[in-house]
């Protein structure tokens, strides 16, 4: 069984056990986080993607650790102005582990 959550602006196809980065995340004081499928498909094939179908299912993940992604280079060029600008950038994400999928 998989289901597509989406969460901080992206969609992400996941599994149970299935490890992923996704934009930080403020967690609960035991490490768990609840995320709301967008579309549920069953072991058997049978997919699930009406609202009120996913009212009542839930995505169960553990949150890992807080990290930060890979170093972006922003660069500012104008021309025949003399103009550059260099900056960079680290993504907060946070990692976690999904560990139920709950169809109910």
């Amino acid at each position: 069984m998989y289901a597509v959550i989406a969460t901080g602006g992206k969609q992400y196809r996941v599994q149970v056990g299935d490890t992923l980065d996704v934009e930080k995340l403020v967690a609960d004081d035991d490490g768990s986080v609840a995320l709301r499928p967008l579309l549920l498909v069953d072991d058997d094939g049978s997919v699930t993607s009406g609202k009120d179908d996913l009212a009542s299912a839930s995505v169960k993940a553990v949150v890992l650790d807080q990290v930060k992604g890979p170093k972006l280079t922003v660069f500012k060029y104008k021309n025949k102005t003399g103009y550059r600008n260099r900056n960079g950038h680290r993504q907060p994400l946070t990692r976690i582990r999904v560990d139920g999928i709950n169809k109910q």
